[in-house]
């Protein structure tokens, strides 16, 4: 069993920066891939971006340039450095683990927090 732990949620205004960490607990060494998903109210959950394990990231369109998702396999634990944020950019951000080579595959998800871009 994996258990994933989201923190560094918060409130900031549009323009600023925040970063998103997410620790690991029990089996870790089963982890291939790992990423970050968000969620704002009546939307569908969204990829943002992942890192394999060689360390190859991958971001979606909507986030290029302005957020940086890092992983320290020692700590066990995953970054998210976030700047130049947007409005749009609120929403509940989740961590996410999985043993497969895809980010999409079934895995292991954290419970959340909350990022709120104000004026």
């Amino acid at each position: 069993q994996v258990r994933l732990v989201e923190s560094g949620g918060g409130l900031v205004q549009a323009g600023g920066s925040l970063t998103l960490s997410c620790t690991a607990s029990g089996t870790t060494s089963i982890i291939n891939t790992m990423g970050w998903y968000r969620q704002s109210p009546g939307k569908q959950r969204e990829l943002v971006a992942f890192i394999r394990a060689d360390g190859d990231t991958n971001y979606m369109d909507p986030v290029k340039g302005r957020f940086t998702i890092s992983r320290d396999k020692v700590k066990n634990s995953l970054t998210l450095e976030m700047s130049s944020l947007k409005l749009e950019d609120t929403a509940v951000y989740y961590c996410k683990g999985t043993r497969d080579w895809h980010i999409a595959a079934v895995g292991y998800w954290g419970q959340g927090t909350q990022v709120t871009v104000s004026p």
